[in-house]
């Protein structure tokens, strides 16, 4: 068996050979803390730090050499701020950080804050430090001041809420650095958490009352030889079910005699979202968008109806043709549904309303009534042919969002056009009952 030692020296014995094994140690354990002292002097030094220290060695190598007083007065100013640099790296902060945030689901325009707490354990009084706490894409400074022993220092710092969206709060990083910005430290304390962002929505009527119910009307007039709806018997015809054939009837008139049932229409609403940029004139008129679909989604889902809420999929930049999909948001409860939402965002490529009227008029199956929310940028033209893209028998509500706009509604054949000003404008348009 052959280790170090036996290699350094094999198998001899006396003063040399120890005096080499002692070498060879003394040596690595010099690298291993070379090595540490590189990595930990790495780890603090920033970029500016860097280039001082390289200017200060420049200037002392050129300052002597050539007798240059003013650039070795440059040297010895390096020099300083190196000092004061280490200095200020001195210690170490005791304090113990944690960071606790009350809400992680707020709505558009919602107060929402982070509180970060400072706690001092030890029986010194901690010196002044600086928190680095990261929202969203921002990064807010929290200066910590002297905390006495055993103390705790408590800092709540506002989320701004006034767009949705999924913002990302923290870790909360201490930070230590000179004044120039030579070196800095930093130790991380608490995890990373998620702030997400609702679209505003508004309570609108029940979707079994109201508008809704006017279109979806009771039950249709089509008639079947399968359904739930008994409506009538009638002569046996070549091609008929036998099973359904009425047998007392039958014996009755002597002749075969079937059931005929009506077609009950099945309550499944749809909600389309457009997500084109071109379609809307500006972001707050995709936002009112977002919003009214939101809405009519949660509302439904409240009611326990089966619903469906679909955006188009983006086509990526360098793609070869566009993707003919749909995403469809979950709607297992209004959180999930208002979660989803709150990441949707415009699209340069992506599929127009009439072209995700039609995939969802084909995937969706016993569609009652869908709901297209578009920007005013789309034409009466286009909401007319994105309707006929939908089965027969579908009621087609467009709601079209244009901030300011006077609520109007319109009705043109197989399509209801809602025109929606702000928020509050949908809750009174899907407010009309049918005694009305």
């Amino acid at each position: 068996m052959t280790n170090v030692r036996t290699r350094l020296v094999g198998d001899r014995d006396g003063v040399a050979a120890e005096a080499v094994v002692g070498v060879v140690r003394v040596w690595r354990t010099a690298g291993r803390l070379v090595t540490r002292v590189r990595d930990e002097v790495a780890a603090v030094v920033t970029g500016l730090g860097w280039t001082v220290l390289a200017l200060t060695v420049v200037a002392f190598v050129v300052g002597y050499r050539f007798g240059l007083r003013e650039v070795v007065v440059v040297g010895w100013a390096g020099a300083v701020l190196a000092v004061v640099a280490a200095v200020a790296l001195v210690g170490r902060s005791r304090l113990v950080v944690g960071m606790t945030l009350p809400q992680h689901r707020v709505a558009v325009g919602d107060p929402a804050e982070v509180t970060v707490t400072a706690e001092n354990p030890t029986r010194l009084p901690s010196v002044p430090t600086t928190l680095e706490l990261p929202v969203g894409n921002g990064l807010v400074d929290v200066a910590v001041p002297v905390v006495a022993p055993h103390g705790t220092h408590v800092r709540r710092v506002p989320v701004p809420t006034m767009r949705r969206g999924v913002l990302d709060v923290g870790p909360v990083t201490g930070v230590r650095a000179d004044p120039v910005g030579l070196v800095r430290r930093e130790l991380v304390w608490a995890e990373q958490e998620q702030v997400i962002v609702h679209p505003r929505t508004v309570a609108i009527p029940s979707t079994s009352t109201g508008l809704v119910r006017d279109l979806e009307g009771q039950a249709t007039n089509d008639l079947s030889p399968a359904d739930i709806a008994f409506h009538a018997v009638r002569e046996y015809m070549p091609g008929d079910d036998p099973r359904t054939i009425h047998w007392k009837s039958t014996a009755k008139t002597g002749a075969f005699m079937v059931r005929q049932f009506e077609d009950t229409r099945r309550s499944h609403l749809v909600v389309a979202l457009g997500v084109s940029d071109t379609e809307y004139r500006d972001e707050d008129e995709f936002e009112l968008a977002v919003s009214a679909a939101a809405s009519l989604g949660t509302r439904a889902v409240r009611d326990g109806r089966e619903v469906t809420v679909v955006v188009s999929e983006r086509t990526p930049e360098f793609a070869k043709r566009p993707v003919y999909a749909l995403e469809s948001l979950p709607t297992v409860t209004p959180t999930r549904l208002l979660d989803a939402f709150a990441s949707v965002g415009l699209a340069e490529a992506c599929l127009p309303v009439a072209e995700v009227a039609r995939l969802v008029g084909r995937d969706a199956a016993g569609i009652s009534v869908a709901f297209l929310v578009v920007g005013s940028a789309v034409g009466l033209p286009a909401l007319r042919l994105a309707a006929t893209r939908f089965p027969v028998g579908v009621e087609v509500v467009a709601v079209v969002c244009e901030p300011e706009a006077v609520p109007r509604s319109v009705r043109v054949a197989g399509l209801t056009v809602l025109t929606i000003g702000y928020l509050e404008d949908l809750r009174h348009a899907l407010h009309r009952s049918a005694a009305a």
